[in-house]
């Protein structure tokens, strides 16, 4: 995704796992949590449609790696002692020209469904958020 924007006010956006539900729908709310060990943690619910089902999904997050204005990722960090599927949420930001270029990737590691359904409908969601999250760095630079 391109933007018209420095990478450091882009990545303002994608650092904190809070700001996303008002451009990512995949993403109905992410509430702070407090820290472990200085680390940042979020209650996240993501909702998604599957053909006519619709699914949510909610999950402890947790950033796992932040390199400022350039990369950022988040994993599924339950803290209840059972096994759970991996969830990652990785972000890279890059200066292109006058503006920034925005890479993202949501991974699912369980096997809900067979046959990459949900991958597919994991990156149709984070795809169709670009417009609202150009459309929001646009309103916020007037």
């Amino acid at each position: 995704m391109a933007a018209p924007c420095a990478p450091n006010e882009l990545f303002g956006w994608i650092e904190d796992l809070a700001r996303y539900p008002a451009w990512m729908a995949l993403v109905h709310r992410a509430d702070p949590l407090p820290s472990v060990d200085g680390v940042p943690r979020w209650d996240v619910e993501l909702r998604a449609r599957v053909g006519p089902l619709a699914r949510s999904k909610r999950l402890i997050m947790t950033r796992t790696l932040l390199a400022p204005d350039s990369d950022v990722v988040f994993e599924r960090a339950e803290v209840d002692g059972r096994k759970h599927s991996l969830w990652r949420l990785s972000a890279n930001v890059t200066e292109v020209g006058t503006g920034s270029h925005l890479r993202m990737h949501l991974h699912y590691g369980g096997s809900l469904w067979t046959g990459g359904i949900v991958e597919r409908v994991l990156h149709d969601e984070i795809t169709n958020s670009r417009d609202r999250l150009v459309r929001l760095i646009a309103e916020t630079r007037l």
